[in-house]
């Protein structure tokens, strides 16, 4: 299914010419049918002789209403340029060109309207005046078919080129994620909240769990309508009305789009292209308010050149806007930008979650850069260097590109040596090479001058090593630094693989007298002499001596030799106390109280009371 669009000055015959094509008139609005003027959209549809299926939006003329024009012209694959022989080409007919042009909508067919009014010469001199405006622009070479909409003149071959234009066009791909660009939202009696707009990138079913954004509100679909004809489904190219369920009317504004739950993120700053008319009046400067138009949305903009301080009629370039409100829209979106009264420009959509530039940065332009004019593969490097570690699942929304399409470009990048990807499934991320390389680099070093500084002790914790390296999904990336062997993991520590504790001889003689120490009345050691914390964590990895409590170390033998000697006696006695393990060992009350709190969290003994049992 196809979306045409028609375009061209007030008055030039749009509406008269949708009706003499379908037999419906796509004036909804009172006041229009009163002017005799369309305001608003209208929408028709028809049966081509071939059988296709088109529908029709009917978009205003008037420049007051240019905006609405524009909420109208996304999603279209086939454009009508509109123009009125006895008139000839006006100011909306160049702007709507203009229009078409900075949407890149290149199939189109030039209609001349009003035939009957005009003579053969007039008609020949129109039709020259129209290849000279529509040279240079995406409608160059664009067919002309002269009508008559009241005497059905040119009607038969205007839908014989239309049939024509349209096989040429391949349907839009349905890479599953639908994207409802809301025009219209309003309330029918017993039916509830009604929303309309052109479907692209996805399929809709009745009963399906979606959400509106940029508001995220959860709802379902009640049911669908395409043409009037209540639908179970619909696919990506169809003007679609949806009954949804969850919502009322005046929660849902044109410019909000219906997807599936969970992936479209609305942005208020975005990257782009921006290409300026070579008719705007004056250059754009840096910090310049606008009014930005995308799908059907509008919103007010700031201006942030990224290459000059001005933009000069006809030029383009990387501009980064910053929105007064949040759009959801995706990578590859094309955009229109206005004053006021005038359109002046537009483009395509860069990157929709970028940071905040700082302007004339060579590498951010030259990735910029990448973005817009590489092929795919170039596409997921350049969006990688700015975003990196990404994850692999993320690739499709951050480069537009389907599911199918991120597997072979990240498996053609991984063939390449461009990338690395660390982790699998849903968590696996993906890195450039020369990042990874970096990063690891940079991870190798840490605990490399951590074991130079702290020579005795194990290795780092892995705690601190994610905060030196500051990482993004560290638990991937740190298993990616395991399974290349670049580092080990040591119990609570990270390691070099060749580290072993290497003490020195001052050290040596301190764990010598330590040890001695609690040799000397090995129930109760003094705890004068002890050998610093990092020594003492290290005798305890070796498990040389038990820390039982803060200052109360026994050797290993000594601690065994006292467990082996309470669980004796309390299993025969059947319990055990304080003051009976400080008999039985000989000891003080505040060793005997410390070893039991110990062995209590070790679940060798159990407090019931003032006694203990045996577990």
């Amino acid at each position: 299914m196809f979306v045409i669009g028609t375009a061209g000055h007030i008055d030039h015959g749009k509406t008269a010419l949708v009706h003499a094509l379908t037999g419906i008139d796509p004036d909804r609005l009172r006041e229009e049918k009163e002017r005799g003027m369309t305001i608003d959209l209208g929408f028709a549809w028809l049966t081509l002789p071939g059988g296709k299926e088109i529908g029709i939006v009917d978009v205003p003329g008037h420049e007051r209403f240019v905006k609405n024009m524009l909420a109208g012209a996304g999603g279209i694959d086939v454009a009508l340029l509109i123009i009125a022989a006895n008139e000839g080409v006006m100011p909306q007919t160049r702007e709507h060109l203009a229009i078409l042009d900075l949407l890149e909508i290149r199939k189109g067919i030039i209609v001349l309207t009003k035939k009957d009014l005009v003579d053969a010469e007039l008609l020949e001199l129109v039709t020259l005046e129209i290849e000279d405006i529509i040279r240079g622009t995406a409608l160059e070479g664009a067919p002309v078919i002269a009508v008559s909409s009241v005497k059905g003149d040119g009607i038969t071959e205007l839908l014989q080129t239309l049939e024509h234009t349209l096989s040429d066009i391949q349907p839009r791909k349905d890479i599953g994620r639908p994207r409802l660009l809301i025009d219209r939202s309003f309330s029918i009696m017993g039916s509830g909240t009604v929303v309309t707009g052109t479907l692209i990138d996805g399929s809709l079913t009745q009963g399906q769990e979606v959400e509106i954004q940029p508001a995220g509100l959860k709802v379902r679909i009640r049911g669908l309508q395409s043409h009037k004809n209540r639908v179970e489904s619909v696919g990506p190219g169809t003007r679609v009305a949806a009954n949804l369920v969850g919502v009322s009317a005046s929660d849902v504004n044109r410019g909000d789009v219906l997807t599936n739950p969970g992936w479209l993120v609305p942005t208020k700053r975005i990257d782009t292209r921006l290409r300026l008319l070579s008719q705007t009046k004056r250059p754009l400067r840096h910090g310049t308010i606008l009014s930005f138009h995308t799908g059907a949305a509008e919103v007010m903009v700031r201006l942030h050149l990224l290459e000059s301080e001005e933009l000069k009629p006809g030029e383009s370039g990387l501009v980064q806007f910053a929105l007064t409100d949040p759009v959801p829209v995706v990578k590859g979106d094309h955009f229109i930008i206005r004053s006021p009264n005038d359109t002046l420009g537009g483009g395509i959509i860069l990157d929709i979650k970028p940071a905040k530039h700082k302007r004339f940065k060579q590498d951010t332009i030259e990735q910029l850069k990448n973005m817009n004019e590489g092929s795919q593969l170039d596409l997921v490097l350049a969006t990688l260097e700015m975003k990196q570690p990404l994850p692999v699942k993320a690739v499709s929304v951050e480069c537009n590109v389907t599911p199918s399409d991120v597997q072979q470009l990240v498996a053609d990048l991984i063939q390449e040596d461009k990338v690395v990807i660390a982790g699998s499934g849903d968590a696996a991320l993906l890195m450039t090479k020369s990042f990874w390389r970096e990063l690891s680099n940079r991870a190798v070093a840490l605990v490399s001058d951590y074991h130079r500084t702290y020579p005795a002790k194990p290795g780092i914790s892995k705690g601190e090593l994610i905060n030196k390296l500051v990482l993004k999904s560290h638990s991937v990336v740190m298993q990616q630094l395991l399974d290349e062997h670049l580092l080990v993991e040591d119990g609570a520590v990270i390691r070099m693989p060749s580290f072993s504790i290497q003490l020195t001889k001052e050290q040596d003689a301190k764990i010598a007298a330590f040890l001695e120490s609690l040799e000397q009345n090995p129930f109760s050691p003094s705890g004068d002499v002890m050998p610093g914390p990092d020594i003492l964590a290290l005798l305890i990895k070796q498990d040389r001596v038990v820390k039982v409590a803060e200052g109360i170390i026994f050797s290993r033998e000594a601690y065994d030799e006292m467990v082996k000697r309470i669980v004796s006696y309390g299993k025969e006695k059947g319990r055990i106390t304080v003051a009976e393990v400080r008999d039985l060992l000989g000891t003080s009350r505040k060793y005997a109280i410390a070893l039991l709190e110990y062995l209590d969290s070790k679940k060798i003994t159990r407090r019931v009371g003032d006694e203990r049992v045996i577990r």
